[in-house]
């Protein structure tokens, strides 16, 4: 087995990303829900000034696995944080150190920049996932409740009189 290496993903990245989101997307059971185009990746992650960052897990020179983040703020800290958008690991890899290997690396930035959070989301039903964060010592946050807007109810809040 060849070393893992992490790097920043790079615009040529730009199929590997897709292929990951679209795999991660089918696995969480909402494959159909998957918008992302290349122009969405290169205007996101490849502009002039992200706001997102991606990074690319390799074994040798075979994409394995990746994670996009950014950074958010606590008012309350007076501190950015870290918030992981995605982490995948492809099955046929899985079970090699991948998604630690990246989760060391997110947790590495986050000390770098000051960050007071390193923060993510988890489907309830996910347990090998929530078993591997709860072994690191991330605590859920089950007092929150998260809230999204999309599409037209999204579009209706936004052209509100």
């Amino acid at each position: 087995m060849s070393a893992l290496t992490i790097r920043p993903a790079t615009i040529d990245d730009t199929p590997v990303i897709l292929r990951f989101v679209r795999e991660l997307a089918v696995y969480e059971n909402a494959g159909h829900e998957v918008l992302a185009t290349t122009e969405h990746v290169h205007h996101t992650l490849f502009c002039a000034v992200p706001k997102v960052f991606g990074l690319i897990c390799e074994e040798g020179e075979t994409a394995v696995g990746f994670a996009v983040y950014f950074f958010n703020y606590s008012t309350w800290q007076g501190r950015h944080g870290l918030y992981l958008e995605d982490l995948y690991v492809a099955p046929e890899h899985r079970g090699k150190g991948a998604g630690m290997a990246l989760l060391k690396h997110l947790a590495r930035i986050a000390v770098d920049n000051d960050c007071g959070r390193f923060e993510w989301s988890v489907l309830d039903w996910n347990a090998p996932s929530i078993a591997l964060y709860e072994s690191l010592g991330a605590k859920p946050q089950s007092e929150w409740i998260r809230y999204r807007l999309t599409g037209a109810e999204l579009q209706a809040l936004a052209t509100a009189p």
